[in-house]
């Protein structure tokens, strides 16, 4: 199985599987000198971690990251500083429980990778689902705590804006508040129905999708290239890469069809420090391809969980029909744990494109 490495300067390699004893990832490309340590790696992995609320999978994973190669430690302070060598990342798994998957073993799953993984590869790991599963992506969230310290000033955060049929007023928009729930809501307000919707949700056997928005501030105008090497290509790459996303949009994205060219334009002027400033960034501060030095905004679609408990129409291994009912702990709704992981993402490709900038001006 090829393809489990992300980025060009900035590369991440992710392994194992969701019910095998570890799972990890090894960096390769971070530049010598860049500082962080286990503890905020640990930060980022926390927000992401199964079996924290009632409206997340009930997998008990404590999800300790361990630090390998790549870094001299203080052992004073804790911080790890970046030798220029591969950092390699592992996290154990200690909650698996395959035996929950024993009955889908010789059935395809509607909605998940079973099929496809049997039609390309000829097998596929049925406990949990191998490597097509959602617990590859806490590797992703542990590479994207060290890439957010390789950009100067940057900042990533996220926040879940929709859920199923029910979304926020943007006029409530608190980042303070995204902290505050298990939803990783901006707006107040909205908690306690999204708590009631998804608990039917729940109840019923069934999942929701969800819709996550990412912006990335203090990044320089210059990053990203013309034609096959767009930052907001490569960024709707990195996100369409998570799994169950089904769309991506940048800026003001598919609303944009609805808007008039003066509507859609981002007006430009002289700032107070004489440089350029944009009146609106219904662009998601990417033209071209390459950055503006405004915020980086994107969206992401999450389909519902394929895991539900509501019986559905499939064939098993041997073509015969029959239905399934997936039993197990599963999330309501994955969208709530894909608002880390998203953020990792942009990180992820801000900082390998951080590096291509530098590499290819001088200028970082």
């Amino acid at each position: 199985m090829s393809h489990n490495t992300f980025g060009h300067l900035f590369r991440v390699t992710t392994w194992g599987e969701s019910h095998g004893p570890a799972i990890g990832c090894v960096i390769d490309g971070c530049p010598p000198g860049v500082a962080f340590t286990r503890d905020e790696v640990q930060g980022y992995l926390d927000k992401r971690r199964p079996g924290q609320s009632r409206y997340t999978t009930q997998r008990k994973e404590p999800d300790t990251v361990a630090i390998l190669s790549g870094t001299l430690e203080n052992a004073e302070t804790g911080e790890h500083v970046a030798t220029g060598a591969p950092i390699a990342l592992q996290i154990a798994n200690v909650d698996q429980r395959s035996k929950d998957y024993a009955e889908v073993k010789d059935a395809f799953r509607p909605g998940h990778a079973d099929f496809t993984y049997v039609a390309k590869y000829g097998l596929r790991d049925h406990r949990g689902g191998g490597r097509s599963s959602a617990r590859e992506t806490a590797m992703r969230v542990a590479a994207g705590a060290i890439a957010r310290k390789v950009v100067p000033g940057l900042a990533v955060r996220a926040a879940l804006i929709q859920m199923g049929t029910e979304k926020i007023d943007r006029a409530n928009w608190d980042w303070d508040e995204v902290e505050q729930n298990p939803f990783f809501c901006p707006d107040h307000s909205a908690v306690q129905g999204w708590a009631a919707y998804l608990d039917g949700i729940r109840k019923a056997g069934s999942s929701c999708g969800a819709v996550i928005e990412v912006e990335a501030t203090g990044i320089q105008a210059g990053l990203g290239a013309p034609i096959y090497g767009k930052l907001d290509s490569d960024l709707a790459l990195a996100m369409m890469s998570i799994n169950a996303v089904k769309g991506v949009e940048i800026g003001a994205g598919f609303a944009a069809a609805a808007m008039t060219g003066q509507e859609n334009a981002d007006e430009i002027r002289k700032g107070k420090d004489g440089k350029a400033t944009f009146l609106s960034n219904n662009a998601g501060g990417i033209l071209g391809g390459i950055s503006t030095g405004q915020p980086v905004v994107a969206r992401f679609v999450v389909k519902p969980t394929s895991s539900i408990l509501t019986p559905v129409k499939t064939i098993d291994t041997r073509g015969n029909e029959t239905e399934i009912s997936t039993t197990g702990r599963h999330d309501p709704c994955v969208g709530i744990r894909a608002v880390p992981i998203g953020e990792a993402m942009m990180a992820l490709v801000l900082a390998d494109h951080y590096l291509r900038h530098r590499g290819q001006t001088g200028s970082a």
